[in-house]
């Protein structure tokens, strides 16, 4: 299996998995054109397309896609997104391209998100995740709440290790900016971030990233670390350091204002 992450738009990533007999899938193609150009220039048959949820720059190139290739369109059931051929959630399993998708029920940034993950995929588990998670940080709560969002998290970061977390965004030096001013003796993270600067600066992606990174630098993974509760304390005065929720709201809050 070749995983790849398609730039599409300012900062998305639409991802591509194929195997060695020409057969692909795509998660959460926003823009058409770098699907069609990557299946082209490799030279790859579409299978299917996976779905995370409703906002446009997921699923903005699935009627072209499928209008191309006939492939399924797969994505969540408590959303509303026109073209989708079956509708999943959590509990589900899918079968492609010799793989095992679970369906994990992930709300918070949208009410229906789900996630895609496969437990046995060659070269380690694999988790597409849409815009629940990022590296160093999560999506925005456009229509869930924090709690909904941080059993979402807390379901993500109980995966095992080594799970690859194909995050949409390009997001992920900006959340490291955020993540170094809650927790700036954090070495794994300094660590990270020198790291993830110089694949930047030679233009490649920082991601995907993997669930034990995650849990070692991602402040919104880590509310109940006991500085991560202190610093958002300092954020917030009122939250009490011991509510996990408290202090992962006030996470989210200091991070929409963050500069």
């Amino acid at each position: 299996m070749n995983l790849l992450p398609l730039p599409a738009f300012q900062d998305n990533y639409v991802w591509l998995l194929h195997d060695r007999h020409g057969h692909a899938l795509v998660v959460d193609p926003g823009d058409a054109t770098p699907v069609r150009q990557a299946l082209q220039t490799i030279g790859l048959e579409l299978k299917g397309i996976l779905v995370t949820h409703h906002h446009a720059d997921h699923t903005g190139g699935i009627a072209l896609l499928h209008q191309d290739t006939g492939a399924p369109v797969y994505g969540p059931r408590a959303e509303p997104i026109a073209g989708l051929t079956q509708t999943l959630q959590g509990g589900d399993t899918l079968e492609i391209l010799g793989n095992r998708f679970e369906v994990i029920n992930v709300p918070g940034h949208t009410l229906g998100h789900i996630a895609f993950y496969a437990p046995h995929a060659d070269g380690g588990p694999l988790l597409f995740c849409g815009d629940t998670l990022f590296s160093a940080g999560c999506g925005r709560l456009f229509e869930g709440t924090p709690a909904q969002m941080l059993t979402s998290l807390d379901t993500l970061a109980a995966l095992p290790g080594n799970t690859r977390v194909c995050c949409a965004h390009e997001y992920t030096l900006s959340n490291l900016k955020f993540a170094a001013a809650v927790e700036p003796d954090n070495t794994d993270l300094l660590h990270h971030i020198a790291w993830c600067m110089q694949m930047r600066q030679q233009g490649q992606p920082t991601l995907p990233s993997r669930i034990q990174l995650e849990n070692a630098i991602n402040p919104f993974l880590r509310a109940r670390q006991p500085q991560v509760a202190t610093a958002a304390k300092r954020f917030d005065p009122t939250i009490d350091p011991q509510d996990a929720l408290a202090v992962w709201t006030a996470l989210r809050q200091w991070k929409n204002e963050f500069k």
